[in-house]
C-alpha cells in the first residue's frame, strides 16, 4: 500500500457501508494525515437472493470476492460483519482486529400494524420471519406453535417484505437495526441467554494480509481485548462444531466479575435440531487469555450432550432439508 492511503473493501448494503463508513471515520480521527477510501465489491451472497442460504453453501458467502481483492492487493483492509466471517480464513489473510462489540441481542420487530410488542405474547399460531436456522430453533423450542417465515435479503429489503406481509413481526440482530437508525421499530430485546446470538453478533472484524506490519499497526488502535476473547471463544466453538448457515448453533462470549473481583470469560452455547424439538445446552468458565481452548472445550461438552448427533443427522440428510440459515 502507498504509505499515505488506505483502501477499505466492503459489501454493498446500507449496513455494511455504515461499517465501513464507521472504520474509515476512526481511522481517519486516529490518523489524521491518511487518506482512507472505500470500495464496494459484491459478493455471491449479494447476488443469490432466490434461495436460503443453506441451500447455496455458507462457506465466505459474503466475504469470498473481497478476500480476493484483499489477497490481489486492490485493497488493504476488509472490513465484516465478524458473523459473516468464516472461522477458517484463506491462506496469507489473518483477522487482524475485533471493534468493541455493539448490543449482542436479537431483536423481535412486530408489523407496524401489530400492537403485541413482545415475542412470546404473540398469538398461537403467529407468523414470524427469520433468515436464520439459529433463531427459528430457538423459538420453536419455546413456541412450537409459532408459524416461521423463511426471509432473504439487506434490512431494507426485510423491512419492507414485513410491512407488505401479514406477518406478526421479524426477527433481527439489534446492532444492525440500531446502526441504520430503526430503533423505534425494535418491540423488544430479546434475551441472549434465552435466544443464543450467532458467533461474533454485532462486532465488526477488519481482516489483512498476514504479512503486512504496517498496516496491522494503523488499524490496531482499534482492537478491543475484551471483544476479541469473546468473540475468538465463540469462533473457536464453531470451528470446532464445523458449523455454518446449514446448522443451528447459538453462543455468547462476555467477560463477568467473579465474587472476588476478577474478571473471567464465560460462554454459552446451544446446537439444536432444525424443528426446535432438540437442543443441547451448556456454559463454561476460563481465562480471557485462552479462548480457544475454551470454545473447544465447551463444543466438546456439547459434543458429549448429544450435539454431536444432531450435527450427523443434519449434514447426512436425515432430516428436512433446511429452509433458512444460520445468520
Amino acid at each position: 500500500m502507498a504509505t499515505d492511503v488506505l483502501r477499505i473493501g466492503t459489501r454493498g448494503s446500507d449496513l455494511a457501508l455504515w461499517q465501513a463508513h464507521w472504520v474509515q471515520a476512526e481511522l481517519r480521527r486516529i490518523h489524521p494525515a491518511l487518506t482512507v477510501t472505500v470500495t464496494i465489491i459484491k459478493t455471491t451472497g449479494d447476488r443469490v437472493l432466490d434461495a436460503p442460504l443453506s441451500q447455496i453453501g455458507d462457506k465466505g458467502l459474503f466475504t469470498r470476492e473481497i478476500e480476493h481483492a484483499l489477497l490481489a492487493r486492490e485493497v488493504d483492509i476488509a472490513v465484516h460483519s465478524l458473523k459473516d466471517l468464516p472461522t477458517r480464513l484463506p491462506a496469507g489473510l489473518m483477522l487482524g482486529v475485533v471493534c468493541e462489540r455493539e448490543d449482542v441481542r436479537d431483536a423481535f420487530l412486530p408489523h407496524p400494524a401489530n400492537p403485541v410488542r413482545r415475542l412470546l405474547d404473540q398469538p398461537r399460531g403467529a407468523r414470524i420471519a427469520t433468515g436464520s436456522l439459529r433463531r427459528k430453533c430457538q423459538l420453536l423450542n419455546l413456541r412450537p406453535d409459532l408459524s416461521i417465515i423463511d426471509i432473504r435479503g439487506n434490512l431494507n429489503t426485510r423491512m419492507k417484505k414485513l410491512e407488505a406481509s401479514d406477518w406478526a413481526g421479524m426477527l433481527l440482530a439489534r446492532a444492525g437495526v440500531v446502526r441504520l437508525g430503526w430503533d423505534d421499530r425494535i418491540g423488544e430485546s430479546l434475551d441472549p441467554l434465552a435466544i443464543l446470538p450467532a458467533v461474533g453478533q454485532g462486532a465488526l472484524g477488519i481482516e489483512i494480509r498476514e504479512q503486512d506490519p504496517e498496516v496491522a499497526a494503523l488499524i490496531a488502535p482499534l482492537h478491543h481485548p475484551d471483544t476479541a476473547a469473546a468473540a475468538l471463544a465463540e469462533r473457536a466453538l464453531l470451528r470446532r462444531l464445523e458449523g455454518g448457515c446449514q446448522v443451528p448453533i447459538g453462543t455468547f462470549g462476555r467477560m463477568e466479575r467473579t465474587g472476588d473481583g476478577e474478571t473471567e470469560l464465560v460462554l454459552d452455547a446451544m446446537v439444536g435440531s432444525l424443528d426446535g424439538r432438540t437442543v443441547v445446552r451448556g456454559q463454561r468458565r476460563g481465562s480471557a487469555g485462552r479462548p480457544d481452548t475454551l470454545g473447544s472445550d465447551l463444543a466438546e461438552e456439547l459434543i458429549a450432550k448429544g450435539a454431536g448427533v444432531i450435527l450427523d443427522a443434519i449434514r447426512t440428510g436425515t432430516v428436512d432439508p433446511p429452509p433458512g440459515d444460520a445468520r
